[in-house]
Formats: C-alpha cells, structure tokens, sequence
C-alpha cells in the first residue's frame, strides 16, 4: 500500500511514452489517454522513434504542449526517457517497470530485426543504439521523491532491484503477480495521477482492453 502523496501543484498535463518497439496506441498509452480525458487533464502520448536519441527529442518537443508543470509517465524504455526528461527539467514522473541500464538490456539485440506492430516499421538494432542509450544514461536519480515507481515482482525482462536501487527513496508500489507488462496499469490509474496531484473519482474504470504485451 502507499503512503500518502505529498501535497503538490496539480501537473498540467501528461506525457505518457511507451516502452521499446510498442506505440502510441498500445493498451497502456489508450488507457492513460482515458483517465485523461475523465478529469479533462491535457494528455501526449507520441509514437516515438525506435533510435533513443530521437525519441528523446521527440518527448521533449512535446512537453511545450502540457503547459509549465507536466507529470511524466513511462513503461519499460519509456520509464527510462521519462526518467531522462525528469532529471533534466526537475519534474515530476510515475515509472512502469523503467529500465534502469537499456544499454544493457538492448545488447542481446544488436543485429536483430523488428517491426513495430503500431506503426509498421522495421528496423534493426545497432551499436548506435547503444551508444546513444550509454550516452543519456544519468548516473544517479537527483531527486528520488519526484518518482512514483510501479513495479511488477514478476518482471520476465527486468529486475525490480536494479530499479529500487536507482530510485531509492522513490514511493513505490510493488504488484505480486504483475510482469513486464503490467497489465494491471488500469487499476492503478488513480495512483499515479495522484503522483501528479489529481484524483479520479472511484467509479472511474477503464473500457476492457486486450491484455497487453507491450512494453
């Protein structure tokens, strides 16, 4: 159970940014968009580049849209970016399983071949891809109670650890059952809003979706 939030200036808006070789319009981007909508809080949620750097950019592009104190929120490789983009501009941001080292992770894919189910493209995974996700890597987390961390115990891809070790001090709700792709983001809606100051009513639940895989 968390603690109580503290007591901030309601975010003026959202930027949500989806995991790895996900989208715009995954389970999890269309469900954020939904509670947005219910409290009439202005909400982005790009499909962004698969190359880090411009996916970055791209982020950071759109947060002139959400006014002067938006809340970021991010899963995967997206908790990541968010995490980049908190560290930079001192806001706030709520963490789905983020990726704590991507460099690291991404290794494995060096050579490999994808296509983004969301938006058709294919692409390969390079060096340059790790050169880019070393590069934006910050060494430490600045400020741990501008975090909301949710984390899934049974995350098939990253270890809830590594994140309660860089974020350490971050309020932090941990799902027994929940994975990678913690699909049970919709039940937990109203706490990371409160990260960001806003409440959603009790009978707020989001239209059933697919269970997703996305990261």
């Amino acid at each position: 159970m968390l603690s109580a939030p503290c007591r901030v200036m309601p975010a003026s808006g959202v930027l949500y940014l989806h995991g790895f070789n996900s989208g715009a319009d995954s389970p999890k981007a269309v469900w954020v968009r939904e509670a947005c909508a219910h409290l009439g809080l202005p909400c982005v949620t790009p499909q962004l580049p698969h190359r880090p750097a411009e996916a970055l950019a791209m982020a950071e592009s759109r947060l002139g849209e959400l006014g002067p104190a938006p809340l970021l929120a991010g899963s995967s490789m997206g908790g990541f970016l968010a995490t980049c983009l908190a560290e930079r501009h001192g806001l706030r941001a709520a963490l789905i399983n983020p990726a704590v080292a991507p460099a690291r992770l991404v290794v494995d894919w060096v050579d490999e071949v994808f296509v983004n189910d969301y938006s058709g493209e294919r692409f390969t995974v390079s060096e340059a891809h790790l050169a880019e996700l070393a590069a934006l890597t910050p060494e430490r987390v600045t400020a741990p109670a501008r975090y909301l961390l949710l984390l899934g115990c049974d995350d098939e891809v990253l270890d809830p650890a590594d994140a309660f070790a860089l974020y350490h001090g971050a309020r932090t709700l941990l799902h027994p059952k929940a994975d990678h792709g913690f699909a049970v983001l919709a039940r937990h809606l109203p706490a990371l809003l409160a990260h960001g100051g806003h409440a959603l009513p009790p009978a707020w639940q989001a239209r059933p979706n697919k269970e997703p895989d996305d990261p």
